[in-house]
């Protein structure tokens, strides 16, 4: 009788998937790239054409980086491309907090 490991190959690879886009999540989180600071899909439109396309969602997993930030009661985020640095647009908003 030939007894198996615990894990098939099926389960490594499974694993090792897994595992690969967990390091990927923690990478885009430490970058600062877009898909991680919950960006609708509806702003994803980065040429601003007024249309989300398949490439432009693509592009916020790797291309577009976000970052945030607030002055009083400002919020805002700031979208630029991460190879060049320029900037694609700023979204801001006034926050009201109840005292």
């Amino acid at each position: 009788m030939i007894l198996r490991g615990r894990f098939t190959r099926r389960r490594k690879a499974l694993l090792a998937l897994v595992l690969l886009m967990l390091a990927y999540l923690g990478y885009a989180w430490f970058a600062d790239i877009a898909i991680t600071k919950g960006v609708e899909q509806k702003d994803m439109d980065w040429n601003g054409d007024g249309a989300v396309t398949r490439d432009e969602i693509i592009q916020a997993f790797h291309a577009v980086g976000a970052t945030d930030t607030k002055e009083g009661n400002r919020e805002c985020r700031t979208f630029v491309w991460r190879s060049t640095g320029e900037q694609i647009r700023v979204d801001c908003r006034t926050v009201f907090q109840a005292e």
